[in-house]
């Protein structure tokens, strides 16, 4: 573990829970006005066939009348922001599991291509959902990179969280993604490592698992839980060895570098102009759906967490959005900071368009410090990572997301009957999942 690892590690904790803290007010309710250039969109699906107990996201079990329900108003949503200026270059669906309803899904999606200038789609899916015909019927519909959350190919692992028997074993899993490369422009897999229970003799087996494959992309996340999914997950799997964190992610880049190259810290891909959901080239993005938040003109936007609240608020005629922060200029220069860094430069016409000299004024702490541990090197066009810039920034966006996990769960908190109940109501048995025939709907 690097010396400053954990100095950096309370410092991020503290402001990014204070950066995260949103307030209910009048202005919250009102859309954002639309920027002038089209933005990314990010579609929040939130239905899973089963709750994984470490999963931190908004997510609910899917049950169709009521997916369904959701989805109409989803759509209703999307023709909202339509109506008030709003257009879409990228589009992002996620979840939850975005493909436990093709059918909708794809009516969605052609929604959006009918009214903006899309350029790329990217969904989420499980390696349960990968069957062929579907398949065909999603890059029929525009999608251009496909994201299947794998996690491991180590089945005790697998077990241990409660995936082994939803989504198949590792030589299933391995079958499914040989048979859907080609069809999509871009096949990404998601990983995890420094999982509870992982050895580096596992993380090398995922590695060699993935050269072996040689997918377009790879995402190697950090473990991010949320307090409450840290504990759940503990009982299960136990923890997870924290001075193992940094050697992990220096054996990924050994192994995945030269014949990848980063497109953020933690995406690595075969080509150029990779779709990667984590960089946001537009300055501004829109969350639709329960749960999903917005960057827009400065400022912070949440959805309800109530799906039920925001069927009902969109079938009036309003947009889900219930929460609002507007970010000082010291918040959004720490915010262009981050983000654009995360995908591995800074470039300096863009922080001189954006806020002239005030930025290396009220950011050079900032600066400083991570030109002092070699983070970052500064060249003449732009500041960039180093390799071990890379290790803090992936350290330093696990701990943004921990805190967007925060806000989560502190959301879901409130309307946690409903929610209950909706996953009661839900219940699906495990023996179900996975055993669909080839092109049945998914």
């Amino acid at each position: 573990m690097p010396w400053f690892e954990r100095p950096l590690l309370a410092v991020l904790r503290h402001e990014y829970a204070a950066a995260m803290r949103f307030a209910e007010d009048d202005a919250a309710e009102v859309m954002p006005a639309a920027p002038a250039a089209p933005c990314q969109l990010y579609v929040h699906v939130p239905f899973c066939e089963v709750l994984c107990p470490f999963c931190s996201f908004h997510r609910v079990r899917h049950n169709e009348s009521k997916t369904k329900w959701y989805f109409d108003a989803l759509r209703r949503e999307i023709r909202l922001y339509h109506e008030a200026g709003f257009r879409f270059a990228d589009v992002y669906v996620g979840g939850g599991t975005p493909t436990v309803d093709a059918d909708e899904l794809i009516e969605t999606l052609e929604l959006v291509r009918a009214s903006s200038p899309v350029r790329a789609i990217s969904i989420e899916t499980n390696p349960n959902h990968l069957q062929a015909q579907t398949l065909q019927r999603y890059r029929a519909a525009g999608v251009t990179r496909l994201s299947v959350g794998v996690q491991s190919f180590d089945d005790g692992l697998l077990a241990s969280m409660v995936r082994l028997e939803k989504y198949g074993n590792a030589a299933q899993i391995r079958e499914r993604l040989a048979a859907a490369q080609g069809i999509f422009p871009t096949l990404n897999v998601d990983m995890i490592f420094n999982l509870p229970g992982q050895t580096m003799a596992m993380l090398d087996h995922d590695l060699a698992e993935l050269q072996a494959l040689a997918v377009d992309q790879v995402s190697f996340y950090p473990l991010m839980t949320a307090p409450s999914a840290r504990h759940a997950m503990q009982k299960s799997m136990g923890l997870s060895d924290q001075g193992l964190r940094h050697a992990m992610y220096e054996r990924i880049l050994n192994h995945l570098l030269p014949s990848y190259r980063p497109a953020s810290a933690w995406c690595f891909s075969r080509n150029e102009g990779m779709f990667d959901e984590y960089i946001i080239d537009q300055d501004d993005y829109v969350g639709v759906g329960s749960g999903a938040f917005s960057y827009v003109g400065g400022a912070m936007y949440s959805t309800t967490f109530s799906l039920k609240h925001y069927c009902r608020r969109v079938e009036g005629g309003r947009s889900g959005i219930t929460q609002r922060r507007k970010l000082g200029l010291k918040e959004r220069m720490r915010y262009d900071f981050l983000v654009r860094l995360f995908g591995g430069q800074l470039r300096h016409d863009y922080v001189e368009k954006r806020y002239g000299r005030a930025f290396a004024v009220r950011m050079a702490p900032e600066l400083a410090a991570m030109r002092l541990i070699g983070a970052t090197r500064h060249d003449a066009d732009a500041i960039r990572l180093t390799p071990l810039g890379m290790y803090c920034w992936v350290l330093m966006m696990a701990e943004f997301f921990n805190s967007v996990n925060g806000v989560r769960e502190q959301m879901r908190e409130h309307v946690r009957t409903e929610l209950d109940a909706w996953n009661e109501e839900a219940s699906v048995p495990v023996a179900s999942i996975g055993r669909l025939p080839q092109g049945a709907k998914s």
